[in-house]
């Protein structure tokens, strides 16, 4: 399986350097615990070659139980109330925000509110920050959830719970919209890759929608980078034998805020298919040239 790179912050919240105006970066913080090198990129000028790692110490009576992460790019309006449901899911969660090329605020929000704040100043592209977001974690159980869907804490804690109880995978009981006469492509993909995968009974449910939960044990297995391709991190999960349930259902498709510029010009669904299509891809490799379906009785040798 193909790893895809991950890029680094330019800084944590009150952990790691804060970027000022053009880019220019407070001292590095002594005493580091971890201190890990990075390089200067672009030619900008920092004042110093070393940040420190901003993840807190496994001290077992202070270490987060849930890490709830969210990406975010633009989102000032409905910011602050996500990240105060996150905060309520546990009584031990850290909240990681994952600032990605926002002009409007949402870096100020994010900053104001408590959280880890990964902060870049260019968009990473559609669920990368899911990948950044894990790779910073600590808790036990990781949550994912999108920064312009509020939903309830108590609609969240069913997916910690889920987790918590010995799912390794849970996800949103969502299918979308079947009863149409023209369905959504991105609907479509997500029953198509169950099906393939022997895993009908979970419908349209994916790791694409939101929210849904891993384990710790399940980030080890499919991995922090295969996150950034979501029908990816969940065929790996399939084929690696971890327990993927749906568990309640949220109706993101009622949440999710309709975007008509965005559809008409830059629609996902092309990439949503897409990556469905390497997650295909990559199951066959593992297996063969049909998926691990029989070809029947064929004799292919007698037309050759």
């Amino acid at each position: 399986m193909s790893c895809i790179p991950l890029p680094e912050p330019e800084g944590v919240n009150g952990l790691a350097n804060k970027i000022g105006k053009k880019g220019s970066r407070a001292p590095k913080i002594r005493n580091a615990r971890n201190v890990r090198k990075r390089p200067v990129r672009g030619g900008r000028k920092t004042f110093g070659k070393e940040v420190e790692n901003p993840r807190p110490p496994l001290d077992p009576w202070s270490a987060p139980y849930v890490s709830v992460i969210i990406p975010v790019m633009n989102e000032r309006k409905t910011l602050r109330k996500v990240i105060q449901e996150a905060f309520r899911v546990h009584p031990h969660t850290e909240v990681i925000v994952v600032v990605n090329g926002s002009t409007d605020g949402s870096l100020e929000i994010a900053r104001r509110s408590g959280a880890k704040v990964l902060v870049y100043d260019r968009p990473l592209g559609h669920d990368i920050g899911r990948s950044i977001g894990a790779r910073e974690a600590i808790g036990n159980i990781l949550l994912f959830i999108d920064a312009d869907m509020v939903i309830p804490a108590g609609k969240l804690r069913a997916f910690v719970d889920a987790v918590a109880q010995g799912t390794d995978v849970a996800l949103n009981d969502y299918s979308g919209p079947v009863n149409k006469p023209v369905v959504h492509g991105v609907v479509l993909a997500k029953h198509a890759l169950n099906s393939l995968l022997g895993r009908s009974d979970l419908q349209g449910a994916s790791m694409t929608a939101i929210p849904h939960a891993i384990s710790r044990n399940a980030l080890s297995v499919i991995g922090a980078s295969s996150l950034s391709v979501p029908p990816l991190a969940h065929t790996v999960a399939i084929h690696e034998g971890l327990k993927v349930k749906r568990i309640i259902p949220v109706n993101v498709g009622m949440l999710n805020p309709i975007r008509a510029k965005r559809e008409r010009t830059n629609s996902l669904e092309p990439l949503i298919v897409g990556d469905h299509l390497e997650a295909i891809q990559w199951w066959i490799r593992k297996s063969d040239s049909r998926g691990g379906y029989e070809d029947g009785a064929r004799q292919r040798w007698m037309v050759r």
